[in-house]
């Protein structure tokens, strides 16, 4: 691997390229506005890229007007804005080109350029001979270089090309790179390379030809960030990627990965000095913006990437976090976190406590009883990995000698009545004690679960106002192993938010509503001992 650590901020010897507003816009699912093309734009300048590709002006409307937008909209600090188009047409010259044209009028001060460089795409796609081809790869280069304009070349289906007709595929890297760009990307527009292959493609093209090269892989064999780094191992010094790895079909190379093994692995500098500590909340800030979850197993900014729950690594981790985790989380604005579970054993129960904030000391009597009733609550179907308030509220009744107290259920109803119209109506109706006085509250909600929510509120906010704030946020059901059919086990994971923070709450029972309502119980206990309310018993 390379360890070569003299890249800088401004040094130009080594480039990350993002082509999210471009190449992963067309991912199955996204349909970007120009606002939020826009922003994402100016999440990528602060993670600090080299270049932003944001799209092809001319080709339709919204790409022209985010290039119009983000000149005057945009102060770019650390990025270069990119434009996409193709080489000229066959039998024209680049100056009278319209497409051409429109790269120059999108102001953009770096141009990409994709060329065919497999001999079957050039004589079927484009129908023109392979001669002309290299014509309108050195005429559009040349020329856009005449117009002051940086210039990069995309080698489309390279790899493809290469093994058909070597000879060729090298003929186009040269005539790009002898007109003037910059750099000749090997596209593995298919995405069916392997990351020995690249090497050695990559290491070949680049003695034969001296250009100087970039790499852009998807992901259809699983191995585009490998293959990217494969390219770099073998001499490529520019890498396009997309944020979250988005793109079509698969995806392209994870932005994300590629960055971190560069920094991290390679020793590389390729983003601006503190700028790696934001990469968790960039890459998440982006999938808000596409609306798409995070995937919580995305190496380095997954929620699950330094997650344990084993209890062997658990043991391990509490003498040195550095025996089962690559990196300190901390380096790419991630955390370490301990998952509570029937495999848990003493330290997988220590270090959570420590996580929450509740000193066990070395109570050891303490910690197995608390991994005695996690592993025979999770038995009945009960999940703490996936539950942490709930876990927490078990650990201070435990730790403390009772359960958190706020409000003691006598008993809840939920009726649900199917009305001669084919409409439903959900009604409850709770009884509880809080300090000292008995209430019975009544509501109607969209469900019975929703009813039971509400009545609960009606019931309680009188003498908790603090509940005023809380907000279902997320209601999952799953049906569990039983007996026979409608007598299986039921588990509910509710979550909840305050404005401020969500945590998770767990319920098991006999049936979707008595399950819910120990998730509801746990939740809004959870949410008074956030607010720092003093147990009523």
């Amino acid at each position: 691997m390379t360890t070569d650590s003299t890249v800088t901020d401004a040094d130009d010897s080594f480039h990350v390229f993002d082509t999210t507003l471009r190449d992963g816009a067309q991912r199955e699912g996204i349909n970007l506005t120009v606002a939020d093309k826009l922003t994402i734009a100016r999440h990528l300048d602060d993670f600090g890229v080299g270049f932003v590709e944001g799209g092809w002006p001319g080709a339709n409307p919204r790409d022209t007007e985010f290039f119009a937008r983000a000149r005057s909209e945009i102060d770019f600090k650390h990025a270069k804005l990119v434009a996409f188009g193709a080489t000229r047409r066959p039998g024209a010259r680049a100056a009278d080109d319209p497409q051409v044209g429109a790269l120059l009028e999108s102001g953009a001060p770096v141009i990409t350029l994709v060329a065919k460089s497999h001999d079957r795409h050039v004589e079927l796609a484009l129908r023109t001979t392979l001669e002309e081809n290299l014509a309108m790869v050195a005429d559009t280069v040349s020329h856009l270089r005449e117009q002051g304009r940086r210039v990069f070349v995309d080698c489309e289906h390279f790899f493809d090309g290469y093994r058909a007709n070597p000879e060729y595929a090298k003929s186009v890297v040269r005539a790009a790179a002898e007109a003037g760009a910059d750099v000749v990307i090997l596209c593995d527009t298919n995405g069916g390379m392997l990351p020995a292959q690249i090497q050695a493609v990559v290491a070949t093209v680049l003695a034969d030809t001296g250009a100087r090269l970039g790499i852009h892989a998807q992901d259809d064999t699983g191995c585009a960030v490998a293959n990217t780094l494969a390219a770099v191992d073998a001499g490529a010094t520019h890498v396009q990627c997309t944020a979250n790895g988005y793109g079509e079909r698969v995806g392209n190379a994870n932005l994300f990965p590629v960055v971190a093994a560069l920094e991290l692995k390679y020793g590389k500098r390729v983003l601006p000095p503190g700028a790696l500590a934001e990469m968790t909340r960039i890459s998440h800030a982006i999938a808000e913006v596409v609306n798409l979850t995070p995937s919580t197993h995305q190496p380095y900014v997954g929620v699950s990437a330094f997650a344990h729950k084993a209890g062997l690594h658990a043991s391990a981790i509490k003498v040195d976090p550095d025996l089962y985790q690559h990196i300190d989380p901390q380096q790419v604005g991630n955390t370490m976190r301990m998952l509570v579970s029937d495999m848990a054993g003493r330290a997988s129960i220590e270090l959570k406590g420590k996580e929450l904030g509740i000193d066990l000391g070395d109570d050891r009597d303490l910690v197995g009883r608390v991994v005695g009733r996690v592993k025979e609550r999770e038995l009945k179907g009960y999940t703490y990995e996936a539950a942490d308030a709930s876990f927490e509220l078990l650990l201070r009744e435990e730790a403390e000698g009772r359960a958190r107290s706020y409000f003691r259920t006598e008993s809840w109803r939920a009726i649900v009545e199917d009305r001669p119209d084919g409409s439903h109506a959900n009604e409850a109706t709770v009884k509880l004690w809080a300090k000292g006085e008995r209430i019975v509250a009544t509501a109607e909600g969209n469900g019975p679960v929703n009813a039971l929510d509400r009545a609960m509120r009606v019931g309680l906010e009188r003498i908790y106002p603090q509940l005023a704030k809380l907000e279902l946020v997320d209601y999952k059901v799953r049906i569990l192993e039983g007996k026979h059919g409608t007598e299986s086990t039921t588990r509910v994971l509710i979550t909840t938010g305050d404005g401020a923070a969500e945590w998770s709450t767990v319920g098991v029972g006999e049936n979707v509503i008595a399950a819910s309502w120990q998730a509801l119980e746990d939740a809004y206990t959870y949410g008074l001992l956030r607010a720092g309310v003093e147990p009523a018993e």
